[in-house]
């Protein structure tokens, strides 16, 4: 009697799984996301997408037919949603339990695939990106920001003209800027310093 090994250590490396519909798509996505996260938006391509997701490359095609398409639905199906904001009693702990959340997004597998995107794709192929960076990015964390400065105003803690939206993008400008310049890992120890030492100094109550 011969013993069964199990699929995956019987499938030839390289062959081609057979998945069809919802669980295919995912398995793209999900590959499209890897590829980006560690080859960054120039080394991605439709064949490598392939082989990670272990299907042929007319699979691939067959649901986008090209690379921007590609990536706009696998960042659309990947990137998390930003829900209500903390309410931790002080605009000080509501920043720094927001930029927490906002610093796992952004070092999380879509959020290292769409930095990619950011720093890498030229402006046309930007464009393609602009919409969904603006509706799953852009406005759900400023939303985030605004709510907690809402919050701390009528706490008595923050100005009541702090909400504006240069003040909003301190800090993901910050984080942004630092994480791909820097290097910076933003630590629980620099986002402490950066709500205490520029984001409280700069909306207090009282500040003249």
């Amino acid at each position: 009697m011969v013993t069964s090994r199990s699929t995956a250590a019987a499938r030839p490396e390289g062959s081609v799984l057979r998945r069809r519909g919802p669980v295919l798509e995912r398995a793209i996505l999900e590959a499209t996301l890897e590829q980006l996260g560690s080859v960054g938006w120039n080394g991605l391509t439709m064949e490598g997408v392939a082989l990670g997701a272990q299907t042929g490359k007319a699979a691939v095609y067959r649901r986008w037919p090209s690379k921007e398409d590609l990536v706009a639905d696998a960042l659309r199906a990947g990137l998390p949603t930003l829900d209500e904001a903390p309410d931790r009693g002080s605009v000080r702990e509501d920043l720094y339990a927001l930029c927490l959340r906002v610093r796992d997004v952004m070092f999380s597998k879509p959020g290292s695939a769409l930095r990619a995107v950011l720093h890498e794709c030229d402006a046309d192929s930007a464009e393609r990106f602009h919409e969904l960076i603006v509706k799953g990015v852009t406005e759900p964390s400023n939303r985030l920001f605004r709510d907690v400065l809402i919050r701390g105003i009528d706490r008595g803690e923050v100005r009541a003209d702090a909400v504006d939206g240069l003040v909003l993008d301190v800090i993901p400008a910050l984080m942004m800027y630092r994480s791909k310049v820097c290097k910076s890992e933003w630590t629980d120890r620099e986002i402490a310093d950066v709500i205490d030492r520029v984001m409280v100094p700069l909306i207090r109550a009282g500040r003249g």
